[in-house]
């Protein structure tokens, strides 16, 4: 195969989280979507009329296709491992959403199945991509503000009030704040502090007895080099801290104010778990309702909420258009160009792993880790005391 044939990519589940990447895989001309599975027939539909590809029911089918080069598996968390050892088995390089499993167990065999394999595995798209997260991690890597000292994370949003199916209100099927938004946030913050996370100390809250899963956390991690750090998360669809982003949202897109409180007041429109389900899928890719993300013009970069990482002899601070860097006696904007394609680091990883057969920072090992901080954050919060991790 030629380092410059775009990698061809068959898709696993039409939900959000592939209705997010999909500027991704139109815009980036490194990889072409020739294959998807989804059990809604409107989707496939859908698919296959937008991108000429094969259209399947079931992930068995897709990953035998010989046409796909490499799966992007997109399917509910509970599926990801699964689906991982599937595509390993018929050769099939691997990008996977997060969050990576829901057990160290699960991760492991991913990992040895893809090793055995000899196909790589690709976990995102998490915010660790995004490039402020990546030039801030430069800035510390260069060495000119010195070692990371602390790191403060928050991140306030609506996540609990958009539709759900029922499985995303449950915990124990990887539902909830901690498995689908914690995985973002320990990521960035072990991106910017550069060591192994060693003791977790966290509370959660689960304030809805109508959605009863956590919507809502806040921790602390100890890293090995002497680094620490505070995440805090809400997704009870109250303050919005994209306000503390020059109402930038999370993709990059400039958000109205005057919209405060609009997913509650859609929630409203369904009485009963079935019709919730009913009006998710309705708007997912393929429905009714769907509506395609925005236009990439104008765009800043993703990011994850307001972050400020604290160094020896500066404070980083990202934002969507590049890194603040506050010094000892001035502050100035480390600037970054607009994104031409939303999301392009993630292919930027992938092609270099299947293309040039570098390793990826965001392997299976990597992912591993962030969900053993997961984890280590819900029995910390159920136990009411520090958990311990231990070292590989």
């Amino acid at each position: 195969m030629s380092d410059t044939a775009p990698l061809r990519v068959g898709v696993i589940g039409l939900g959000r989280a592939f209705t997010l990447m999909l500027p991704t895989f139109q815009g980036d001309r490194r990889v072409r979507l020739v294959a998807a599975c989804d059990p809604r027939a409107s989707a496939r539909a859908r698919f296959a009329s937008d991108f000429a590809g094969a259209a399947y029911d079931s992930a068995e089918a897709l990953v035998a296709d010989p046409e796909v080069e490499a799966v992007y598996i997109a399917s509910p968390h509970q599926f990801h491992a699964g689906h991982t050892r599937l595509a390993a088995l018929h050769g099939k390089h691997v990008l996977l959403e997060k969050p990576m499993a829901l057990s160290l167990d699960e991760c492991d065999a991913m990992i040895q199945a893809c090793r055995g394999a000899g196909v790589h595995l690709v976990v995102g798209h998490c915010h660790s991509f995004d490039a402020p997260y990546l030039q801030a991690r430069a800035i510390v890597r260069g060495g000119s503000v010195g070692a990371v000292r602390m790191i403060h994370a928050l991140n306030y949003t609506d996540f609990l009030y958009r539709p759900r199916r029922a499985e995303e209100l449950d915990t124990a099927a990887g539902g909830g704040v901690v498995f689908s938004q914690a995985a973002h946030q320990v990521d960035v913050v072990r991106l910017l502090a550069g060591g192994r996370v060693t003791r977790v100390r966290a509370a959660t809250g689960a304030w809805d007895p109508e959605r009863p899963t956590e919507g809502a956390y806040t921790a602390l991690l100890w890293f090995d080099n002497g680094a620490f750090a505070s995440l805090t998360y809400s997704g009870y669809g109250h303050f919005d801290s994209d306000e503390w982003n020059g109402w930038i949202g999370e993709m990059g897109h400039a958000k109205d104010p005057a919209l405060h409180g609009a997913a509650r007041r859609r929630l409203q429109q369904a009485s009963n778990p079935q019709e919730e389900a009913r009006l998710k899928n309705e708007s997912t890719y393929g429905g009714p309702a769907y509506q395609p993300a925005p236009a990439v013009t104008g765009a800043r970069h993703q990011s994850f909420g307001p972050v400020v990482v604290s160094c020896e002899r500066a404070d980083l601070r990202p934002v969507p258009d590049g890194v603040w860097i506050y010094g000892h006696h001035e502050k100035h904007l480390a600037r970054l160009p607009d994104p031409a394609v939303p999301r392009s680091e993630v292919i930027d990883e992938l092609h270099a792993a299947v293309r040039e057969g570098r390793s990826a920072l965001h392997d299976g090992h990597w992912a591993r880790a962030t969900l053993q901080v997961c984890l280590a954050l819900l029995r910390s919060a159920a136990e009411n005391r520090d958990i311990e991790l231990p070292a590989r």
